[in-house]
C-alpha cells in the first residue's frame, strides 16, 4: 500500500467508525438534521478533499515548476522535525487566524456559517463550510508550498493527525470524558485539553451562548492544536459540555446557497445570504444573549 493511501486511509476510517458509533447511538434519528444540513455535509465531505485541496496543490505545482522550478524539493533534506515545525506555524496556527477572523469578520462569517448553523453536534459537522471558505484558506496554499519544497513526506504524516483530532474534537461520542471521569487520568487530562481540541473545548466553541457558563462561540478556535488559544487569549476549559448548539441566525437556505455563497445568494431578503453586505448582517462576535430579547 503507498504512503498516500495509507495517509487518506486513516482519517477515513476513523470518520466512517465515528459515524456508525454516533448513529448506533442514535444520534442521526432525531428530527434536529435535516435533509438539507446531510446534504450539506456530504457534499462537504466531498468537496474539500477530492476536489477543493487537490486542486490548490495543482495550481501550485503548476505555477512553481514554471516560474521557481529551482525551488522543487529544495528543502527535502532538512530535518523532518522542521517539516512538521513548518506546517504546525504555516498551516495549524494559520488556520487558527483563519478561524478567528470568521468570528470577527461579517463577509467571512458568511463563509463559515454552515458549521454553525446545525444544532446538534458529530463527526458530519467537520468539513460543513462554504466552498470558497476552504479555497481561500491560508493553511492550504502554504500546505501547497511546502510540499513543493520537499515536505511531502512529512505531510502525509502530519495531515491524518490533523483530520483525525478535528473528527475526533467534533464527535459526540465525547470520547475526553474517561479522562474526567478518574482522578489518576486527571493530570493526563490537563495536559491534553491544552495541547489539542478535545470534545468538551470545541463543543464549547459551537455552543449557542455563553450565557450557559460552558460554551465559548467566540474562542476555542484551534484545530489540531488548542494550544494556539492558550497562547493567544482565547481558550476557555470547563470539562463540560454545552446543551445547545448553533447560531440565533437560523433562517434556512439551501445547501447550495449556504455552500456556493456569493456566488449564489438566498432569495429572502431577510436573511444574511441575501447580499454580500447589508446593515443587518450578523455580527458573530456579538453573544446570543444580546439579541434574545
Amino acid at each position: 500500500m503507498s504512503d498516500e493511501i495509507f495517509s487518506k486511509l486513516i482519517p477515513t476510517t476513523f470518520l466512517l467508525v465515528l459515524g456508525i458509533m454516533e448513529a448506533m447511538g442514535g444520534l442521526y434519528l432525531d428530527d434536529k438534521r435535516t435533509k438539507n444540513d446531510f446534504s450539506i455535509e456530504l457534499i462537504s465531505l466531498i468537496t474539500l478533499p477530492v476536489f477543493i485541496q487537490p486542486g490548490i496543490f495543482l495550481f501550485i505545482f503548476w505555477i512553481g515548476n514554471s516560474l521557481f522550478f529551482q525551488y522543487d524539493n529544495s528543502l527535502a533534506s532538512i530535518s523532518i522535525w522542521w517539516h512538521f515545525l513548518a506546517f504546525i506555524i504555516l498551516d495549524d496556527m494559520m488556520q487558527y487566524w483563519w478561524h478567528r477572523l470568521s468570528h470577527s469578520n461579517r463577509v467571512m462569517w458568511k463563509l463559515h456559517r454552515p458549521h454553525h448553523v446545525v444544532e446538534e453536534m458529530g463527526v458530519l459537522v467537520t468539513y460543513r463550510n462554504a466552498i470558497l471558505y476552504y479555497a481561500l484558506m491560508p493553511g492550504i496554499w502554504f500546505s501547497g508550498i511546502l510540499v513543493f519544497l520537499g515536505m511531502g513526506y512529512a505531510y502525509l504524516i502530519y495531515l491524518p493527525i490533523k483530520l483525525v483530532v478535528i473528527l475526533l474534537a467534533h464527535s459526540e461520542t465525547k470520547w475526553d470524558r474517561l479522562f474526567y471521569q478518574y482522578k489518576i487520568l486527571h493530570p493526563l487530562a490537563w495536559v491534553l485539553e491544552r495541547t489539542i481540541s478535545t470534545p468538551s473545548t470545541h463543543f464549547a466553541h459551537h455552543g449557542l451562548t455563553a450565557e450557559d457558563n460552558v460554551s465559548h462561540p467566540n474562542g476555542n478556535f484551534g484545530n489540531l492544536l488548542f494550544i494556539w488559544d492558550i497562547i493567544f487569549g482565547t481558550a476557555k476549559i470547563t470539562r463540560k459540555y454545552p446543551t445547545k448548539f448553533g447560531a440565533w441566525n437560523r433562517i434556512k437556505e439551501p445547501w447550495h446557497v449556504q455552500l456556493m455563497f456569493p456566488f449564489i445568494k438566498s432569495k429572502d431578503k431577510r436573511s444574511e445570504l441575501h447580499t454580500l453586505i447589508s446593515k443587518d448582517d450578523y455580527d458573530p462576535s456579538i453573544d446570543f444573549k444580546a439579541y434574545d430579547k
